[in-house]
């Protein structure tokens, strides 16, 4: 593999253009999500308009999440070959399409479904704001900038608390007018501003080659795993806590929404903390510590205590733990991986987080369908994060000295 550096035209980095780089991978990362989450909002009014199935349901909701996953990767690659100047825009701008086409033309299952796929887009933007990031701060302050980064994933919040309130207070099709301009404000303003660093080192690897090289890379897998627990985690019980919560609390659907919704913003929150912690201490121990907090309170949840407050304390503690741990896995990226590598790598271990929330709400649900209870599912959660805990520990330390 060659490298070349790109032409030292612009002045050295000042904390200020630091600054200015972070705010626009972060906000055009937001945005990007609020309209990746568009449709997992509407899917109860979807099923209802177009005569859905449940499965049919799940899999509008599924699809953007699917493509955005594994279109990570080769959005990370392109970002090392092309850079993050070029691509966070154009992205933003090409998602614009499917959002509109959803919003007025799509009236069918099909036709939301190709709508669904190509709104999958958004979701790429996480392996393409991570190698800018990357490449704009020093080692010393990675952790700290990628955890701040991070906060772009409450773009699915957004969606969540502002999508269906707006489609019934304004009309079913403003929500996504809103975003596709909001896309189009970020799509000139990044084109105008973003800036890929001085001396950015650019691999001369083609695509299929690049990628190809990074799946033989076993840091590759081994970061992949730690984020597939990590946030993958995150995703799996902001999907899964409401149903939990209402089958096993007996609490209402609004109660138990908004108790999902504390749990993802504080663990959104804790991602500068995990990177910031990573910086100090080492990523390593950071991570081992908030796998096994991880692990000792999904133990302390499998004994079904009172939601308060035994309950509330387990839930948000692990929210703490997993968004922390969100941050270091980034922080650990940015020491194990060469610069010129860090899109492609990101782009795997970003599939890998976004894939692994799919799984634990199929084993709770399985889980619970076949025993009556869900003390088994947080067993398995306890055994994972244990094991990652472990492996952290051990092979992963071993490579990041």
């Amino acid at each position: 593999m060659t490298t070349r550096p790109v032409p030292m035209t612009e002045h050295a980095p000042t904390s200020v253009r630091r600054s200015l780089m972070l705010t626009l991978a972060t906000s055009g990362f937001a945005v990007a999500f609020w309209a990746w989450a568009l449709l997992a909002p509407l899917a109860p009014t979807l099923r209802q308009d177009l005569d859905l199935t449940a499965f049919q349901q799940s899999l509008v909701v599924a699809v953007p999440v699917v493509v955005g996953s594994l279109g990570r990767i080769p959005a990370g690659a392109l970002t090392d070959r092309l850079g993050a100047r070029r691509m966070l825009p154009l992205v933003c701008a090409l998602t614009i399409l499917p959002v509109l086409y959803l919003g007025h033309l799509a009236d069918s299952f099909v036709q939301v479904l190709v709508g669904g796929f190509f709104l999958g887009l958004g979701g790429t933007t996480f392996a393409i704001g991570v190698p800018l990031v990357n490449a704009w701060y020093p080692p010393e302050r990675r952790g700290l900038a990628l955890g701040i980064f991070g906060i772009g994933t409450g773009g699915t919040a957004i969606a969540s608390f502002t999508t269906v309130r707006l489609a019934d207070a304004v009309g079913e099709s403003f929500p996504f007018d809103l975003v596709a301009a909001v896309l189009a404000v970020y799509a000139v303003t990044g084109g105008l501003l973003l800036r890929d660093p001085p001396g950015r080192a650019v691999t001369a690897e083609g695509l299929v080659a690049r990628t190809r090289r990074t799946l033989r890379t076993a840091a590759t897998w081994q970061l992949a795993f730690l984020y597939a627990v990590a946030f993958g985690g995150f995703v799996a019980f902001s999907v899964y806590l409401p149903t939990y919560l209402t089958s096993a609390d007996d609490l209402g659907r609004s109660d138990a929404a908004t108790r999902t919704a504390g749990f993802v913003v504080l663990a959104v929150a804790m991602r500068p903390l995990g990177g910031w912690l990573s910086d100090r201490v080492h990523p390593v121990p950071v991570l081992v510590g908030t796998y096994a907090v991880v692990a000792g309170l999904a133990l302390l949840a499998a004994a079904e205590p009172a939601l308060m407050p035994v309950g509330t304390i387990a839930f948000l503690g692990m929210a703490a733990a997993l968004g922390a741990a969100s941050g270091a896995v980034f922080a650990l990226v940015a020491r194990l991986v060469a610069a010129e590598r860090v899109g492609a790598v990101t782009g795997v271990v970003g599939a890998a987080g976004g894939l692994g929330g799919f799984f634990p709400p199929l084993v709770m649900g399985a889980v619970s369908s076949a025993t009556g209870e869900f003390a088994w599912g947080f067993v398995l959660l306890a055994i994972t994060a244990g094991c990652a805990a472990v492996f952290t520990a051990t092979a992963v330390r071993r490579r990041a000295r």
